[in-house]
């Protein structure tokens, strides 16, 4: 994960360079030479707060559909009833 700084004045000049450098990584945000503020991306800020999701939200995560899940079939097993 690329960490990039910007300063205050390069933020307000160019947002679009920040948030596609937010894409890669935290971007620091400096005013006057010291850090003061970073921007992320929303997903990151949900992942580092611990938002739970719902299950169709974590089920349509991206790279999902690259994870083989073959479980074992359950086996159930009838037995006699006795109606006397």
């Amino acid at each position: 994960m690329a960490t990039t700084s910007l300063t205050s004045r390069e933020l307000n000049h160019d947002v679009g360079r920040a948030k596609k450098a937010a894409e890669a990584g935290p971007v620091v945000i400096t005013d006057r030479g010291r850090p003061s503020h970073v921007l992320m991306t929303y997903g990151e800020f949900e992942r580092l707060t611990g938002k739970r999701r719902n299950l169709v939200d974590a089920l349509s995560m991206p790279g999902l559909s690259n994870f083989d899940f073959d479980p074992p079939r359950s086996i159930i097993a009838t037995r006699e009833v006795d109606l006397s």
